[in-house]
């Protein structure tokens, strides 16, 4: 199943063969409502516009036993000519409900005119109650462990291209967590026997400098197109740029999209692993690896959110996509993931977490290639509903 990763070097290295995507004879929930409405676009407005929005209203179930409402935003640009500058794109997704939950995430990812930069953004304020059951694997459902807090992250990092499709760089990354409280009677150093961030009604702040690789020939982050992404980001928390101790960490994301045809519907199967890990002492307990945190917050559909953490967390994900119709209007996905997350002091990998499920793709914006994705996971003693707009990976 990993082999998919092997073929990097058989990838085309020209960034000016990057593919015009042909939207005739697509539809898209725009063309259906102007259908609907009969509004019809002005002379060349398509060819004209730059900005493609894509807005989905939800509700969602969050911890702590409530909804929240969710409203996701997604824009698509170029800033460059698209025969050689991949799609930005920025991504707002703010949430709240009426018992204490809110969150603002910002996430953006810029190419500058003819992808001579890539330019990461992740800012997010948020204010959780959340579940942990400590580190590793093994814990019943039961064993949860509801946490308050409230989380501010600034990540930005410039990525310069150094050949075709490879990036260097460096980053500035601030996490801080305040007023970290719990309800349970039992502290939580002593629930996780982790020392480091478990102090209660206490905080933690680390602030580190990053170096980033990339590797990206995907075209679209909403809606990847064949190619290939790896990623490495090694983090450094520092003590004299204000973190609480210093720290190191290590993030690795390897992904390839394999299309079984070359024209007509999609036909794709998409590869997903990545591992991540602390590497030296210092990282506070909420900084830890744990499912469903990546830098996306994508791993692990049909497992909840920080169900498995550990100071070192490895994932496989695979997905069949393909459309339902011709015009690209309706499609459907079906997924697999596994995670494992290391035993308290120990580092070793002793249990395998597995999930699965499918979803429904509808088109929202066809020159974006956005879709609304309703997926539907399930894993041990656990199910759910996610959606949102754009693909998982």
């Amino acid at each position: 199943m990993l082999s998919p990763f092997l073929l990097l070097a058989q990838t085309p290295v020209d960034t000016t063969n990057i593919v015009d995507v042909d939207t005739t004879g697509r539809r898209d929930l725009i063309d259906v409502a102007r259908r609907i409405f009969k509004v019809k676009p002005r002379p060349d407005e398509e060819d004209k516009k730059q900005i493609y929005f894509s807005i989905l209203p939800i509700s969602s179930a969050v911890p702590g036993g409530s909804k929240a409402l969710v409203t996701s935003t997604t824009a698509g640009f170029y800033l460059g000519e698209r025969k050689t500058t991949y799609l930005s794109s920025v991504t707002f997704a703010p949430y709240f409900n009426l018992k204490g939950r809110y969150g603002l995430p910002i996430h953006s990812s810029i190419w500058l005119k003819d992808n001579s930069w890539n330019i990461e953004g992740d800012t997010r304020f948020l204010v959780y109650p959340d579940n942990t059951w400590g580190l590793g694997g093994g814990q019943p459902e039961s064993a949860r462990y509801l946490l308050n807090y409230n989380y501010i992250r600034f990540y930005q990092s410039a990525l310069k291209r150094v050949t075709s499709y490879f990036y260097a760089g460096i980053g500035y990354n601030l996490d801080y967590y305040a007023n970290i409280q719990t309800t349970n009677t039992t502290p939580l150093s002593t629930f996780t026997g982790y020392q480091y961030g478990t102090a209660a009604g206490g905080s933690s702040f680390s602030s580190g400098l990053s170096l980033n690789l990339l590797y990206d020939s995907r075209q679209n982050s909403f809606n990847p197109l064949p190619g290939v992404f790896a990623n490495l980001i090694y983090r450094h928390n520092a003590e004299f740029i204000g973190s609480d101790n210093n720290s190191q960490s290590l993030y690795i994301d390897l992904r390839k999209y394999v299309s079984l045809n070359e024209v007509g519907p999609k036909n794709v199967f998409a590869f997903w692993t990545y591992y991540w890990t602390t590497i030296s002492t210092g990282t506070p307990y909420l900084s830890l690896p744990s499912i469903g945190m990546d830098p996306y917050q994508r791993s692990g559909r049909g497992i909840q959110q920080n169900r498995y953490r550990g100071e070192a967390l490895f994932y496989f994900e695979t997905e069949y996509r393909r459309d339902i119709t011709d015009n690209g209007l309706l499609g459907f996905v079906l997924f697999v993931n596994v995670n494992s997350a290391s035993q308290a002091n120990t580092r070793k990998f002793e249990y395998l977490n597995p999930a699965g499920g499918g979803g429904l793709r509808i088109k929202f914006n066809k020159k974006s290639d956005t879709n609304i994705c309703i997926d539907y996971g399930i894993s041990k003693g656990y199910s759910d509903i996610n959606l949102g707009l754009g693909e998982a990976f």
